[in-house]
């Protein structure tokens, strides 16, 4: 199958034509494509390519050993790859599974005062050792964060061009709605990114085969995989911490207010005590963090409470995969799922919001009378979002909008199964559309 179309490829050009690039560390959870991206990249856009995976070649670890002179680097690696010419500015050198090897990161320094060839490091970046790789790299390279497929992307795979794109955000923006048959397209193929999730392996698995057959197995896999990864990675942190965490997100998103309660899963805990297993979990790429805002005011990342948090899944598919084998086929059936239907919803907007650059947040006050999913904003306005996973009453919404006392608050957002409008205090969007909110925001307050 022809290799899946990600928004990496372009960035990855953007970051060769700049002149004043910078070795590149390119982050994120495992399996989601960073080694295909990159490898792709550099057999495509330079003479020569040198791939060194630290874990697979853990020889390669010594090349450092003598010095950090980019000379010297480049010595040790043809003696153990003597096939190899090295050309200066034609040369990328990609150094895969760095985790397992921090000297790669101090080494950037030197590329980089050095310039004559392009640097493009990646790994799970786990742990302890992501703390040593930022402090031996920090101020000698760029960062990109790789999340799995969003749904453009998994549009992309399914044959749609930009074209379709653009003609679902003009709609957005001239508030017209779609018309039924792209309404009915989209919602579908929206329904099978829920249960396939955004993985680039299970994306061509699903596309290949045309149904879901061996996405469930698939999607287990990873799980396990991850749980390997705790295992192995979760150095100076207590890894039963992060295994109970981990397998406990379900649970809570089960439940009626999603809260995370580190007491509920072990008795006498408190949150301060788990605030590394959080740090450790979301750099790690599986989760989403949503923190609970203190007061409904501008700016976002000063009013929020830390002890006070939502986990969702960094990819909505493995939510699906943890659930009972039966949810998947309740999903496509819209069966079954009562409060989880509605955590599946969020989780799959949480998961856009991230994926386009957004931090999450939600607010429910003391009383729990006022609730609303998550937060936003433009240039001038706090922008509460609600997710209804059924078409009922939108009270907070509508209260968060009228009341004076949320003076940043001018609109709002509903995401629902329902097509596009405006009411003159809030928008309405069908679920598929979030992924178009940055760029819909971006051109209304033009």
């Amino acid at each position: 199958m022809e290799r899946l179309k990600r928004k990496i490829d372009n960035y990855l050009i953007e970051w060769k034509n700049n002149p004043n690039r910078l070795p590149l560390i390119v982050k994120g959870a495992r399996q989601i494509g960073k080694t295909n991206a990159i490898r792709n990249f550099g057999k495509n856009n330079y003479k020569v390519f040198i791939e060194i995976n630290f874990v697979l070649s853990p020889e390669f670890k010594t090349i450092f050993d003598r010095s950090f002179n980019v000379d010297e680097i480049i010595k040790e690696i043809t003696l153990r790859k003597p096939e190899i010419e090295i050309i200066p500015n034609e040369t990328l050198i990609f150094f895969d599974e760095m985790q397992d090897c921090v000297s790669a990161a101090t080494s950037l320094k030197s590329f980089k005062e050095d310039g004559r060839y392009d640097v493009i490091c990646s790994g799970s970046l786990m742990g302890i050792n992501y703390k040593k790789i930022e402090s031996n790299s920090v101020g000698n390279k760029e960062d990109y964060i790789l999340h799995s497929m969003d749904f453009e992307e998994f549009l992309w795979a399914k044959g749609y061009k930009e074209n379709v794109i653009n003609d679902m955000l003009n709609s957005m923006i001239k508030l017209e709605p779609l018309s039924n048959t792209m309404y009915d397209v989209m919602l579908e193929s929206f329904k099978e990114y829920m249960v396939t999730g955004g993985m680039p392996a299970i994306v061509s698995n699903f596309i290949e085969n045309k149904n879901f057959s061996g996405v469930l197995k698939m999607q287990q896999q990873i799980l396990l995989d991850y749980e390997e990864d705790i295992t192995k990675y979760a150095e100076g942190l207590d890894q039963s911490k992060i295994l109970t965490v981990y397998k406990n997100i379900p649970v809570f998103l089960g439940n009626e207010n999603k809260k995370f309660q580190i007491t509920k899963i072990q008795d006498g805990a408190r949150n301060r005590e788990y605030i590394g297993v959080l740090d450790w979990l979301d750099r790690a790429g599986i989760v989403n963090i949503c923190y609970s805002l203190s007061q409904l005011s501008l700016p976002l990342k000063g009013n929020y409470n830390p002890s006070n948090y939502r986990l969702y899944f960094g990819d909505t598919g493995l939510l699906i995969g943890s659930l009972d084998p039966e949810a998947q086929d309740d999903l496509r059936k819209n069966q079954n799922f009562n409060t989880y239907k509605g955590a599946i919803y969020e989780n799959v907007i949480a998961d856009m919001l991230v994926k386009q650059g957004y931090n999450l947040y939600f607010y429910k006050n003391e009383k729990g009378t006022l609730e609303m999913d998550f937060f936003i904003r433009d240039e001038k306005s706090l922008i509460p979002i609600e997710v209804k996973a059924n078409d009922n009453s939108t009270t907070s919404l509508n209260n968060l909008i009228d009341n004076d006392k949320y003076n940043d608050i001018k609109y709002g957002i509903k995401l629902c199964n329902k097509n596009i409008g405006f009411n003159g205090k809030f928008y309405t969007f069908p679920y598929f559309m979030a992924f178009l909110l940055k760029r819909f925001l971006i051109e209304k307050n033009k």
